[in-house]
């Protein structure tokens, strides 16, 4: 399984993709797509046009996407689900599952502890995937999301298909 992590967010959009092949899991690429254009809707694209092309050429099998956290400034909040949007798009349009993670559950699952700092997480990140070269903080992130997904997606999945099963 090829797993494509994402770190929203309209300035930086992180990205980290890893394989897993049943308990080994190896570091493939990381990058930041960085929002170009001076209004709204052309930084948008961008980020859209950045992140299809890594989806492109290293053909993942899954996605996971952080969750959105609410803060005080309603229009930042806004603006991020936009990009989020994006980062859900892209994605799914290439015909991938598509797995959502509160940032809470990636600090827990990487980190063990759910309030851990940037700080923490890149470096729990470098010592699971080590000597990957993570480019900055949002990689590290998105590869911390990539990670949360090779550990609670499998459950995650099957939690799901059993549900479907049963409501049918």
């Amino acid at each position: 399984m090829r797993v494509l992590g994402i770190d929203p967010g309209l300035r930086n959009m992180g990205w980290g993709v890893i394989d897993v092949a049943g308990s080994r899991i190896s570091h493939v690429a990381n990058g930041t797509c960085r929002s170009k254009g001076s209004g709204l809707a052309q930084r948008l694209l961008s980020l859209y046009q950045q992140l299809f092309e890594v989806v492109e050429l290293l053909q993942p099998s899954v996605a996971a996407v952080e969750q959105t956290f609410v803060n005080k400034d309603a229009v930042a909040t806004l603006k991020l689900g936009q990009a989020r949007a994006v980062a859900l798009l892209v994605p799914a349009q290439a015909g991938l599952g598509v797995s959502e993670y509160a940032p809470n559950t990636v600090k827990k699952t990487v980190v063990g502890v759910g309030h851990a700092d940037k700080v923490q997480v890149d470096h729990m990140v470098r010592l699971q995937l080590p000597g990957a070269k993570i480019v900055g903080a949002d990689a590290a992130d998105a590869l911390a999301i990539a990670l949360c997904h090779a550990h609670c997606g499998g459950a995650k999945t099957a939690l799901e298909a059993a549900l479907s099963r049963a409501v049918q």
